[in-house]
């Protein structure tokens, strides 16, 4: 059976938002790590769009705000029904005076004209989303997720959800959601509240697949989709090798053992690790879609290749037999 067209538009629940099969994830373009040229965001927005892709995902934090205002701007003089996006909320970001060299989250090549500020208030949901609206130039977004909450879940919980769900019913936006890095408070998310979708960063990969112990069940049981984000690990899945990283950091030399592991019974059967890497969240029925990060259209070409890319369901069966996949883990088709 073939891989569903990565330009498929999959439904996110029961809202009137949906995202395509594979989505631009727009972190990169805020200068995540290294710095990106304005020309390089725009050609690779401009290459996602002609490859078919038509739901991006970008964030205040991105940057600060840097991401939004380059999407935005690629996205400009595009026909608005034909491509849905998504933002985030919890973080407010407030000018500093005089900008100062390097981030100060350490993690984006960005002037530090702005800090962040944890902010899950109602009043805080709706400065973000109004800010996040100018600087990407458009008078709604589809979607927006509760960001990180990690620390912050009792007031995610009482003030900014309520928030959300008072834009969603006053047609604000069309769905609301919740991005985050563990699966643990996602599914009491799915479990306590209306949430349409959640974006799952790292946590169904084929390195680590925690979510299958509580947020995918529980999805799939209440019919929310899970847009599964991270699926390289941060770069250890995309090429593993020395200087690896795994969640924004150095990788273990355990799982960098592991990785590489994968990597040979990938070569086995002729697939790249990455097409492996991009294709196996689509076997769970909770995953509506796989979300990239891309900086330029040479990683957007690469991406949509290996998402095409046949993996045959011996590849599958044999990570199974090896140990480098849990018995009872459900598997894409074979193509």
């Amino acid at each position: 059976m073939e891989r569903a067209p990565l330009g498929e538009r999959v439904p996110l629940g029961r809202s009137r938002a949906w995202t395509t099969r594979l989505a631009f994830g727009a972190a990169a373009i805020g200068n995540l790590f290294t710095a990106v040229s304005d020309e390089d965001a725009a050609e690779a927005v401009g290459a996602a769009w002609e490859a078919g892709i038509r739901s991006f995902d970008t964030a205040p934090h991105y940057g600060l705000g840097l991401s939004e205002r380059r999407l935005g701007a690629a996205l400009r003089g595009r026909p608005r029904g034909q491509f849905t996006v998504s933002t985030k909320v919890g973080r407010l970001l407030e000018p500093v005076g005089a900008a100062s060299a390097g981030d100060p989250a350490g993690e984006f090549a960005v002037p530090a004209t702005h800090r962040r500020l944890w902010d899950f208030s109602a009043d805080g949901v709706r400065r973000s989303l109004d800010a996040s609206l100018e600087r990407l130039g458009l008078d709604h977004v589809d979607v927006v997720h509760l960001h990180d909450p990690d620390e912050h879940e009792d007031d995610a919980l009482r003030h900014a959800y309520p928030a959300l769900e008072r834009l969603r019913a006053e047609g604000v936006v069309k769905a609301i959601g919740i991005g985050m890095n563990q699966s643990a408070m996602p599914a009491r998310f799915v479990r306590d509240t209306d949430v349409d979708v959640v974006l799952l960063a790292g946590r169904y990969t084929l390195l680590d697949q925690s979510a299958l112990s509580d947020l995918l069940p529980e999805a799939a049981r209440r019919g929310v989709p899970v847009v599964a984000a991270g699926v390289f690990n941060s770069g250890l899945l995309a090429a593993p090798g020395p200087g690896s990283t795994y969640d924004y950091a150095a990788a273990p030399p355990g799982l960098l053992a592991r990785a590489l592991r994968l990597q040979e019974t990938c070569e086995r059967h002729g697939v790249p690790l990455r097409a492996a890497a991009a294709g196996f969240p689509l076997g769970h029925p909770a995953v509506a879609g796989v979300l990239i990060g891309l900086r330029n259209a040479r990683e957007v070409a690469d991406a949509v290749d290996q998402f095409h890319r046949p993996v045959p369901g011996a590849l599958w069966q044999d990570l199974l037999a090896e140990g480098l996949l849990p018995a009872g883990t459900p598997l894409p088709d074979g193509n």
